[in-house]
Protein backbone atom coordinates (compact mmCIF):
# COMPACT_ATOMS: atom_id res chain seq x y z
CA UNK A 1 0.00 0.00 0.00
CA UNK A 2 1.47 3.36 -0.99
CA UNK A 3 1.48 6.42 1.26
CA UNK A 4 -1.48 8.07 -0.45
CA UNK A 5 -3.61 4.93 -0.12
CA UNK A 6 -2.61 4.55 3.53
CA UNK A 7 -3.69 8.10 4.34
CA UNK A 8 -6.97 7.60 2.44
CA UNK A 9 -7.77 4.43 4.42
CA UNK A 10 -6.76 6.14 7.68
CA UNK A 11 -9.09 9.06 6.91
CA UNK A 12 -12.02 6.77 6.14
CA UNK A 13 -11.51 4.75 9.33
CA UNK A 14 -11.20 7.92 11.40
CA UNK A 15 -14.38 9.30 9.85
CA UNK A 16 -16.32 6.08 10.56
CA UNK A 17 -15.05 5.99 14.14
CA UNK A 18 -16.10 9.57 14.77
CA UNK A 19 -19.50 9.08 13.16
CA UNK A 20 -20.24 6.11 15.42
CA UNK A 21 -19.25 7.92 18.62
CA UNK A 22 -20.69 11.42 18.15
CA UNK A 23 -22.49 12.77 21.20
CA UNK A 24 -24.77 15.70 21.65
CA UNK A 25 -23.31 19.17 22.10
CA UNK A 26 -25.47 19.59 25.19
CA UNK A 27 -22.84 17.59 27.06
CA UNK A 28 -20.45 20.51 26.52
CA UNK A 29 -20.91 23.86 28.19
CA UNK A 30 -20.34 27.20 26.48
CA UNK A 31 -16.98 28.76 27.25
CA UNK A 32 -16.92 32.44 28.10
CA UNK A 33 -13.62 33.66 26.74
CA UNK A 34 -11.49 36.18 28.59
CA UNK A 35 -11.37 39.81 27.59
CA UNK A 36 -8.65 40.30 24.96
CA UNK A 37 -5.44 41.90 26.14
CA UNK A 38 -4.45 44.93 24.12
CA UNK A 39 -1.15 45.57 25.87
CA UNK A 40 2.02 43.74 24.95
CA UNK A 41 2.73 42.02 21.68
CA UNK A 42 5.59 42.79 19.33
CA UNK A 43 6.05 45.56 16.74
CA UNK A 44 4.26 44.83 13.46
CA UNK A 45 7.39 44.89 11.28
CA UNK A 46 9.09 42.30 13.51
CA UNK A 47 5.99 40.13 13.44
CA UNK A 48 5.84 40.27 9.64
CA UNK A 49 9.51 39.31 9.49
CA UNK A 50 8.88 36.23 11.65
CA UNK A 51 5.57 35.13 10.11
CA UNK A 52 5.86 31.54 8.84
CA UNK A 53 4.11 28.19 8.53
CA UNK A 54 5.02 25.42 10.96
CA UNK A 55 3.94 21.79 10.84
CA UNK A 56 5.25 20.43 14.14
CA UNK A 57 3.25 21.04 17.29
CA UNK A 58 3.49 20.35 20.98
CA UNK A 59 0.42 18.73 22.54
CA UNK A 60 0.45 21.42 25.26
CA UNK A 61 -2.93 23.14 25.53
CA UNK A 62 -3.23 26.84 24.87
CA UNK A 63 -3.96 28.88 28.01
CA UNK A 64 -7.44 30.40 28.01
CA UNK A 65 -6.05 33.92 27.70
CA UNK A 66 -3.98 32.98 24.65
CA UNK A 67 -6.97 31.27 23.00
CA UNK A 68 -9.18 34.26 23.80
CA UNK A 69 -6.67 36.73 22.39
CA UNK A 70 -6.11 34.67 19.24
CA UNK A 71 -9.80 34.33 18.38
CA UNK A 72 -10.39 38.03 18.95
CA UNK A 73 -7.38 38.86 16.77
CA UNK A 74 -8.69 36.48 14.09
CA UNK A 75 -12.20 37.87 13.72
CA UNK A 76 -13.33 39.55 16.90
CA UNK A 77 -15.43 42.68 17.26
CA UNK A 78 -13.15 45.72 17.43
CA UNK A 79 -15.86 48.39 17.07
CA UNK A 80 -18.67 47.66 19.47
CA UNK A 81 -20.82 50.54 18.23
CA UNK A 82 -21.10 49.01 14.75
CA UNK A 83 -20.23 45.37 15.40
CA UNK A 84 -17.46 45.49 12.82
CA UNK A 85 -14.56 43.10 13.08
CA UNK A 86 -10.77 42.78 13.03
CA UNK A 87 -10.84 41.42 9.46
CA UNK A 88 -12.76 42.84 6.48
CA UNK A 89 -15.49 40.98 4.62
CA UNK A 90 -17.14 41.86 1.33
CA UNK A 91 -19.97 44.35 1.98
CA UNK A 92 -19.50 43.59 5.70
CA UNK A 93 -21.43 40.33 5.31
CA UNK A 94 -19.38 38.70 8.10
CA UNK A 95 -20.16 35.34 6.49
CA UNK A 96 -17.18 33.42 7.88
CA UNK A 97 -17.70 31.30 11.00
CA UNK A 98 -14.71 29.97 12.93
CA UNK A 99 -15.15 26.47 14.31
CA UNK A 100 -12.63 25.47 16.98
CA UNK A 101 -11.68 21.78 17.27
CA UNK A 102 -9.93 20.78 20.49
CA UNK A 103 -9.41 17.58 22.46
CA UNK A 104 -12.56 18.43 24.44
CA UNK A 105 -14.84 18.92 21.47
CA UNK A 106 -15.92 21.19 18.63
CA UNK A 107 -17.08 24.75 19.25
CA UNK A 108 -18.10 27.75 17.18
CA UNK A 109 -16.77 31.20 17.97
CA UNK A 110 -19.48 33.76 18.75
CA UNK A 111 -17.62 37.04 18.22
CA UNK A 112 -20.40 39.29 19.55
CA UNK A 113 -20.51 37.48 22.88
CA UNK A 114 -16.79 36.52 22.71
CA UNK A 115 -17.86 32.99 23.58
CA UNK A 116 -17.25 29.47 22.34
CA UNK A 117 -20.56 27.70 21.74
CA UNK A 118 -20.57 23.87 21.81
CA UNK A 119 -21.23 21.93 18.62
CA UNK A 120 -19.96 18.37 19.22
CA UNK A 121 -18.70 16.70 22.37
CA UNK A 122 -16.05 14.74 20.47
CA UNK A 123 -12.42 15.20 19.48
CA UNK A 124 -12.55 15.51 15.68
CA UNK A 125 -9.09 17.03 15.20
CA UNK A 126 -7.90 14.02 13.18
CA UNK A 127 -10.63 14.70 10.62
CA UNK A 128 -9.67 18.33 10.06
CA UNK A 129 -6.86 17.50 7.63
CA UNK A 130 -4.92 14.78 5.85
CA UNK A 131 -1.61 15.43 7.60
CA UNK A 132 -0.71 13.47 10.77
CA UNK A 133 0.16 16.59 12.79
CA UNK A 134 -3.47 17.78 12.88
CA UNK A 135 -4.14 15.21 15.61
CA UNK A 136 -1.38 16.70 17.77
CA UNK A 137 -2.08 20.41 17.41
CA UNK A 138 -4.16 21.49 20.44
CA UNK A 139 -6.36 23.75 18.30
CA UNK A 140 -7.57 23.32 14.74
CA UNK A 141 -9.63 26.16 13.32
CA UNK A 142 -12.12 25.38 10.56
CA UNK A 143 -13.26 28.37 8.51
CA UNK A 144 -16.82 27.92 7.23
CA UNK A 145 -18.59 30.32 4.88
CA UNK A 146 -22.32 30.78 5.34
CA UNK A 147 -23.57 31.60 1.84
CA UNK A 148 -27.02 32.45 3.23
CA UNK A 149 -25.49 35.66 4.63
CA UNK A 150 -24.15 36.74 1.24
CA UNK A 151 -27.33 37.84 -0.51
CA UNK A 152 -28.48 36.67 -3.92
CA UNK A 153 -25.16 36.77 -5.75
CA UNK A 154 -23.90 34.00 -7.99
CA UNK A 155 -22.27 30.94 -6.45
CA UNK A 156 -18.88 31.69 -8.02
CA UNK A 157 -18.94 35.22 -6.58
CA UNK A 158 -19.79 33.90 -3.14
CA UNK A 159 -16.99 31.35 -3.39
CA UNK A 160 -14.48 34.03 -4.42
CA UNK A 161 -15.37 36.53 -1.71
CA UNK A 162 -15.60 33.93 1.05
CA UNK A 163 -12.16 32.59 0.11
CA UNK A 164 -10.74 36.12 0.11
CA UNK A 165 -12.33 36.93 3.48
CA UNK A 166 -11.00 33.70 4.96
CA UNK A 167 -7.52 34.74 3.84
CA UNK A 168 -7.78 37.98 5.82
CA UNK A 169 -8.82 36.10 8.96
CA UNK A 170 -6.15 33.44 8.54
CA UNK A 171 -3.45 36.10 8.20
CA UNK A 172 -4.62 37.69 11.46
CA UNK A 173 -4.04 34.31 13.11
CA UNK A 174 -0.59 34.09 11.52
CA UNK A 175 0.38 37.53 12.82
CA UNK A 176 -0.87 36.82 16.33
CA UNK A 177 1.03 33.52 16.40
CA UNK A 178 4.22 35.20 15.19
CA UNK A 179 3.88 37.79 17.95
CA UNK A 180 3.28 35.21 20.67
CA UNK A 181 5.74 32.50 19.63
CA UNK A 182 3.06 30.04 18.51
CA UNK A 183 3.24 27.64 15.58
CA UNK A 184 0.55 27.70 12.90
CA UNK A 185 -0.16 26.58 9.35
CA UNK A 186 -3.19 27.12 7.13
CA UNK A 187 -4.34 24.03 5.26
CA UNK A 188 -6.36 23.31 2.15
CA UNK A 189 -5.96 19.51 2.27
CA UNK A 190 -9.27 18.90 4.00
CA UNK A 191 -11.93 16.31 3.22
CA UNK A 192 -14.66 18.93 3.01
CA UNK A 193 -17.65 16.60 2.45
CA UNK A 194 -16.63 14.47 5.44
CA UNK A 195 -16.14 17.55 7.60
CA UNK A 196 -19.48 19.01 6.55
CA UNK A 197 -21.25 15.77 7.48
CA UNK A 198 -19.63 15.45 10.89
CA UNK A 199 -20.18 19.14 11.65
CA UNK A 200 -23.82 18.85 10.49
CA UNK A 201 -23.48 21.81 8.14
CA UNK A 202 -26.30 22.99 5.92
CA UNK A 203 -25.88 22.85 2.11
CA UNK A 204 -25.27 26.62 2.05
CA UNK A 205 -22.43 26.33 4.56
CA UNK A 206 -19.07 25.63 2.91
CA UNK A 207 -15.80 24.55 4.53
CA UNK A 208 -13.11 26.84 3.07
CA UNK A 209 -9.84 26.15 4.91
CA UNK A 210 -8.47 24.85 8.20
CA UNK A 211 -5.62 26.16 10.34
CA UNK A 212 -3.66 24.40 13.07
CA UNK A 213 -2.36 26.35 16.07
CA UNK A 214 -0.20 25.37 19.02
CA UNK A 215 3.14 25.72 20.69
CA UNK A 216 6.16 24.58 18.64
CA UNK A 217 7.38 21.08 19.39
CA UNK A 218 10.69 21.30 21.28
Amino acid sequence: MNTRSFHAVHLVLTFLLICTTLTYAQELKPIQLLEPQFEGGRPLMQVLKDRKSSRTFSAEKLPMQVLSNMLWAAFGVNRTDSGKRTAPTAMNRQEIDIYVATADGLYIYDAKAHTLKPVLAEDIRALTGRQPFVQEAPVNLIFVADFSKMGKGKEDQKAFYSATDTGFISQNVYLYCASEGLATVVRGAVDKPAMAKVMNLRPDQKVILAQSVGYPKK
